[in-house]
């Protein structure tokens, strides 16, 4: 009885269970790089995304006091403020970094020969000497502070605005937008004419071109770099746009191919014989029946082919350099890695910015991913 045609599996629960948990492996770290990227960096080191709208308590570095002394009542005194952000409030507070919470806000600490420092809670200090304070070594004040939730758009500007911070993020993004755009429409327009004529038309030698494809989706591409590059010297294309295009379109073409003829060799036969006997060409029928029919293909393999164009390294830094004006996204992600691994909200900014366009892709194309992919499986 539990094979009924119509009875649910009673493994069904399982399986939403499974699905339920891979949307939420991949869901839950884009959404926690999408909040650290609108939150300052102490923040970020001082706790996780998912606390980010809670008020956070956090040790922060030690500040040395400054200022001006003006002389009041007989006593020489320096006023001034720690930090800036009036809405943190100040918990404790001590001068030596092995009892950093040794005094609560408000006290007064005597630091000897007639020094007396009191910090209140929002952060104000206040440092009394019976004698000049010219020649004092001022000394340095540790705080641990509760501070609000706080979200700014400072990361992004600073990221495309300012070369020092961003390294020039803004030029990698349209770089790397050079680079995809034209290395996804290439190889789909090449293959997609390889794939009708290796589905529909007949000639002499067409089951090893098949046979070949099928073959080059399993060569390494770090095989052909060296000696692809060396072509693209010989032949005066060398490193730049044109020869990533290429390189790009020659390492996707197997996997377009071998995709579109699958599709195109389900569609059904009546219909392009039926245009034939009404005396439409090949090219009349690849343009008005077989490339509307084949959208779902096309757009699966766009999808492969942006993304892998779009998270590239490797090929970009061989077919088209180093500097600063020639660099990928990645390129740039890898160099903030090195000289700005502390700027966790620089990072998190860029990295965002990096997955944000393959996200609007993937989204917008995605109903067409399974079909295209499905392509020729069954009958």
């Amino acid at each position: 009885m539990d094979n009924i045609a119509g009875k649910k599996s009673a493994l069904t629960w399982a399986v939403h269970l499974s699905a339920a948990a891979l949307v939420l492996l991949w869901l839950l770290p884009t959404l926690g790089l999408f909040i650290s990227s609108f939150r300052s960096g102490d923040q970020i080191a001082g706790s996780g995304w998912w606390m980010s709208l809670s008020a956070q308590e956090q040790q922060l570095p030690p500040i040395r006091i400054s200022g001006e002394e003006v002389e009041r009542d007989g006593k020489f005194v320096i006023e001034g403020r720690l930090f800036d952000n009036e809405n943190s409030a100040i918990s404790a507070w001590g001068t030596n970094v092995n009892r950093p919470t040794e005094f609560l806000p408000g006290a007064v600490a005597d630091l000897g020969d007639g020094l007396y420092l009191q910090v209140n809670e929002v952060g104000g200090y206040t440092l009394t000497s019976a004698t000049s304070l010219k020649d004092v070594r001022m000394p340095r004040i540790f705080t641990t502070a509760t501070t609000p939730p706080e979200f700014t758009t400072d990361n992004y500007f600073n990221i495309f605005n300012n070369p020092s911070a961003g390294q020039s993020i803004g030029q990698a993004f349209l770089n790397t937008m050079t680079v995809a755009i034209p290395a996804t429409i290439i190889p789909i327009l090449i293959a997609a004419f390889a794939a009708y004529a290796l589905a529909w038309m007949d000639f002499p030698g067409r089951a090893l071109l098949i046979a070949a494809i099928v073959g080059l989706l399993v060569v390494p591409l770090q095989l052909a770099l060296i000696p692809l590059l060396n072509f693209h010297n010989n032949i005066g294309i060398g490193k730049g746009y044109m020869g990533i295009w290429m390189a790009h379109t020659g390492f996707g073409l197997p996997l377009a191919i071998y995709l579109l003829r699958n599709y195109m060799v389900g569609l059904p036969r009546d219909i392009i014989e039926n245009a034939k006997v009404d005396g439409a060409t090949d090219f009349q029928i690849f343009t008005k029946i077989i490339l509307p029919l084949s959208f779902p293909a096309l757009a699966s393999f766009a999808i492969f082919q942006f993304l892998w164009t779009w998270n590239d390294l490797l090929v970009a830094l061989v077919f088209l350099g180093t500097g600063n004006d020639q660099l990928v996204l990645t390129g740039t992600l890898v160099n903030l890695m090195g000289s700005r691994g502390g700027d966790w909200e620089i990072l998190s900014a860029s990295a965002f910015v990096s997955i944000a366009v393959p996200l609007v892709v993937f989204f917008a194309l995605q109903r067409y991913l399974v079909r295209g992919l499905l392509a020729g499986s069954v009958k």
